[in-house]
């Protein structure tokens, strides 16, 4: 798009590009259409300066864009296209890029790289006129009257990014800008991306220093952005050119491994499609099966993380079906027929990755043979990695938005109403254009950015109602807190993952289920050590502009697990009353006014005829718990969960174990944990519910309140095991019970 693009000289003698224009360092890929003649720009350029062609009909030099894009879509009005070169061609007309071609060659390559990623006519006609404002004398307005709005505000989109100075002092300011023309239209940076691509391909007549310049933050801040965008086709080509320039050494290194693969007499890849081909039509399902050769920068890593080569190394094999089901019918098939590489499976079918991602991953193993060995005798497994997707996944799995089409065009049975709303935007860059807003300052807002973009995976949370959150890998609850309600997580104060309580620093993994617990009071306030456990800029920007905002809040501490505790000043526990001193020193108290009942346990059967038994106060087991005992001093046997924390303790020091059983006695004696949020008379409505179930309560104690969250524990005596249920059921439907569970106390320390 500059002037600075000049000649077209690649880094060194490389394969073949993914486009027929490209001159970029990628390996050949064999699932590509069949290539066309390479395109003289140059010569077309040239031509184009003879001047437009006769009206009404198409210019020789856009015919090979024209052929790229009825490859995708037969039907396109190809009109706008004409207009917008011989608008584009006739405003250029004189201008040069620095190589000494006609500056038309460079919207022209643009638009065909687009055209070859399928992108729709509007699309197009955008990139053809995408220079026309910032360097002719042509007007947003003469935009708008001639090929409509849609397309003035790509071009306008375009224009602006176009004014953005990769000066690392402007970074900040101008890449925000960027951003947030890119979150109202994936289109504007589809065109953005297409144009660093050719003038990438084009660096090679450049000082060196200022080849670094552009590779540098075409790695950090470009190459990030395409694979959000889901536009691999392009990532990779120029990841492949910012290490030609930034790594030289080890881009030769690995383009003389892929030549000398390439002159190798058999091909092992081709011998393993050829058997899943066979596979393949003995099931009876209809399939592909292509050789995908890996780019220079795949090849560079993977031979850093397996050290020496081998052929199957340097490609994998890309199966393409019609249909979803038919997807897993040939993962079946191939994990039956081949040995498979079960740690090496994936599904992004069923959870598609952040930037639309869709496909089956997984790897089958077979011997490799020494050929001069007698017989041939095995010597080592070949790993091939095998992706199965179909034809529309490969599509957007290679282009990204850019094959998702207009993304506001309304469907045929949808009033336009003329909102610009994007049903598929990558909910990545949807959280962008949130957190972006928020962000109290550029520098912030430069460095929570640079974070983001450094994340290469995401994973996907469940919500208890059935939706989804993405999230970086390494996500904490905090930051699926911030993520699903914004600046109300600060009222947070605590989350269940999986079923099971959780600190706010847990870090959460794929897969995983989280409910998140609000407290009720609107004045909360999140603590500072939030930021210690935030990921996501979300998470962070929010954080530290209520910090900057209050700046005497925030005091609420937290425990090393992320924990929250009360700030100084929080109101005192009450005061325990009554109570023996055994059941003190268990940190359990009788509540005021709590029946004074005699203290009995369920019947249980010991191993050793005559010895005392004693349920364990750390972990009260009742029927039908799994349970198993310890002799202690004076002939007593105490009972424990065998889950109990204490159980391992009293094994390490030596305690010997005894066999115990449950009688048939139900009645026993149980500590329960209630979490709850703070409200008046809540004690009072707890006991009652507990008294409504028949069971009777010996202690009750209630720990200081922290954050509107309080924890109670009782103690209490069940006449039947089988009312446990029940009873825990009954408190959890308490208003402001959000949790009941058996208590659990950490074993001593040795």
């Amino acid at each position: 798009m500059s002037a600075e693009a000049t000649n077209p000289a690649s880094p060194g003698p490389v394969a073949p590009a993914v486009s027929a224009a490209a001159t970029a360092p990628a390996a050949p890929r064999a699932d590509r259409r069949k290539s066309r003649p390479r395109i003289d720009l140059r010569r077309l350029g040239r031509a184009a300066l003879l001047g437009p062609a006769v009206r009404g009909k198409l210019p020789d030099a856009i015919s090979h864009v024209v052929e790229a894009h009825r490859a995708h879509h037969p039907d396109a009005d190809l009109d706008p296209l004409r207009r917008a070169y011989v608008l584009a061609e006739s405003s250029h007309r004189g201008q040069m890029r620095k190589s000494g071609e006609p500056y038309i060659t460079h919207p022209l390559a643009v638009t065909l790289i687009l055209a070859e990623l399928g992108a729709e006519t509007t699309t197009l006609t955008a990139s053809l006129l995408h220079d026309t404002v910032e360097d002719t004398d042509v007007t947003l307005d003469q935009v708008r009257e001639q090929f409509g709005e849609e397309v003035r505000y790509l071009v306008d989109g375009v224009t602006k990014l176009e004014k953005v100075d990769y000066g690392a002092a402007a970074e900040p300011e101008t890449f925000r800008k960027m951003l947030v023309a890119t979150g109202s239209d994936v289109r504007v940076m589809s065109i953005k991306l297409a144009d660093r691509l050719h003038n990438m391909r084009t660096l090679g007549v450049m000082r060196p220093e200022k080849q670094a310049r552009i590779a540098k933050v075409t790695r950090d801040v470009l190459i990030p952005l395409a694979e959000r965008l889901g536009v691999q086709a392009l990532k990779t080509e120029m990841e492949d050119l910012v290490f030609a320039i930034l790594h030289r050494e080890e881009y030769e290194h690995t383009r003389e491994l892929i030549a000398e693969n390439a002159a190798r007499p058999d091909d092992p890849l081709a011998v393993v499609a050829e058997e899943m081909r066979g596979v393949l039509r003995e099931a009876g399902i209809p399939a592909e099966v292509l050789i995908r050769p890996r780019h220079f920068v795949s090849v560079h890593r993977v031979a850093r993380k397996r050290g020496q080569l081998r052929g199957t190394d340097f490609g994998r094999l890309l199966v393409l079906v019609n249909e979803d089901a038919d997807c897993y019918g040939v993962l079946g098939e191939l994990h039956t027929c081949m040995t498979p590489v079960v740690s090496e499976f994936k599904d992004f079918i069923a959870v598609p990755k952040f930037n639309l991602y869709q496909s089956l991953h997984t790897a089958v193993a077979r011997p490799q043979a020494r050929a001069e060995s007698p017989g041939g005798t095995p010597i080592a497994v070949q790993v091939v990695e095998v992706l199965i997707r179909t034809h529309q996944m490969h599509k957007v799995a290679e282009a990204g938005v850019v094959a998702l089409g207009n993304p506001y065009a309304p469907a045929s049975d949808d009033p336009a109403d003329g909102e610009r709303a994007d049903p598929t935007r990558p909910g990545w860059l949807s959280r962008l254009l949130d957190w972006q807003q928020a962000a109290p300052d550029p520098d912030t807002f430069w460095s929570t950015l640079r974070e983001d973009l450094a994340q290469d995976r995401e994973i996907t949370v469940f919500r208890p109602d059935g939706g989804t959150l993405g999230l970086p890998e390494g996500a904490s609850c905090v930051d699926a807190a911030y993520a699903q309600y914004g600046e109300d997580a600060h009222a947070c104060i605590g989350a269940r993952v999986n079923g099971r309580l959780a600190t706010l620093s847990t870090v959460l993994q794929d897969g995983d289920t989280v409910q998140l617990l609000m407290g009720q009071d609107p004045a909360s306030e999140p603590s500072r050590e939030w930021l210690e456990h935030a990921h996501t800029p979300a998470a962070r920007i929010a954080i530290q502009r209520w910090l900057a905002t209050h700046p005497g809040g925030g005091n609420g501490t937290e425990d090393a697990g992320g924990t929250r505790r009360a700030p100084a000043g929080a109101t005192a526990p009450a005061r325990p009353t009554g109570g023996s001193r055994a059941e003190a020193a268990a940190g359990v108290t009788p509540a005021e006014g709590a029946p004074a009942v005699r203290s009995r346990d369920a019947d249980v059967l010991v191993d050793r005829p005559g010895a005392a038994v004693r349920l364990a106060r750390c972990c009260t087991p009742v029927p039908p718990d799994e349970i198993t005992g310890f002799a202690v001093r004076g002939g007593v046997v105490t009972v424990h969960r065998v889950e109990c924390a204490a159980v391992a303790h009293m094994k390490g020091r030596g305690r010997t174990e005894v066999g115990v059983r449950w009688g048939d006695t139900a009645e026993c004696r149980v500590t329960l944990v209630a979490e709850s949020f703070g409200r008046p008379h809540l004690l009072a409505d707890l006991t009652e519910a507990i008294s409504s179930t028949g069971v009777d309560i010996v202690s009750a104690t209630v720990e200081p309140p922290s954050q509107q969250r309080v924890r109670h524990t009782y103690t209490l005596q069940l006449p039947d095991a089988a009312r446990l249920p029940a009873l825990m059921r009954a408190m959890r439907d308490v208003p402001g019970v959000y949790d009941v569970s058996r208590a659990q106390h950490q074993a001593p320390s040795s």
